[in-house]
């Protein structure tokens, strides 16, 4: 019963990711309604209930939309999928490495908008160069994340695809 549950908020906005005990509090308490299940079962002693995937709050909780994410290598590691955004590599957090796309020593800065997750050979070939310099492409221009990222902080092998509809916003 560790499986991990995604929390929308009222709006079906991505909220939190919590455990599965924590899911069926809050479902027991009627503070969340189910959203998707797996075809798994929980038992209790008198009954059984369908082992969550994704609950919704009954209650909006309103955000913050002026959240300042602070910019950690975890988190830019989250918002690039762990992967190397130069050529898709997806080498594990122990070969990932951050690389200013305008290199500090002309003047880039530590921004959400200058630093992408690359792996260790990429960053090397790079080198003190711009991408188009060292003509190598960004699979996606780094960006500042929204709140959303925060649910993405788990390693992509760790999330559930069903919840991918949820944080796209594609449901």
């Amino acid at each position: 019963m560790n499986a991990e549950v995604l929390v929308l908020n009222a709006s079906y906005e991505p909220l939190h990711v919590v455990s599965t005990r924590r899911a069926i509090l809050l479902l027991l308490k009627e503070k969340a309604e189910l959203v998707e299940a797996t075809d798994r079962y929980i038992r209790a002693a008198s009954t059984r209930f369908p082992q969550p995937v994704v609950i919704r709050l009954r209650h909006y909780i309103k955000l913050p939309r002026n959240l300042t994410l602070p910019l950690t290598r975890r988190l830019v590691y989250a918002r690039d999928a762990y992967t190397c955004q130069y050529c898709g590599a997806r080498p594990g957090t122990a070969h990932l490495t951050l690389d200013h796309v305008l290199p500090k020593s002309r003047g880039g800065r530590k921004t959400w908008e200058n630093i992408v997750t690359a792996c260790k050979s990429c960053n090397q070939r790079k080198g003190n160069r711009t991408p188009a310099e060292a003509r190598m492409r960004l699979h996606r221009p780094p960006y500042r994340p929204r709140y959303v990222a925060l649910v993405w902080l788990k390693a992509p092998i760790q999330r559930n695809p069903v919840w991918e509809k949820y944080i796209s916003g594609k449901y």
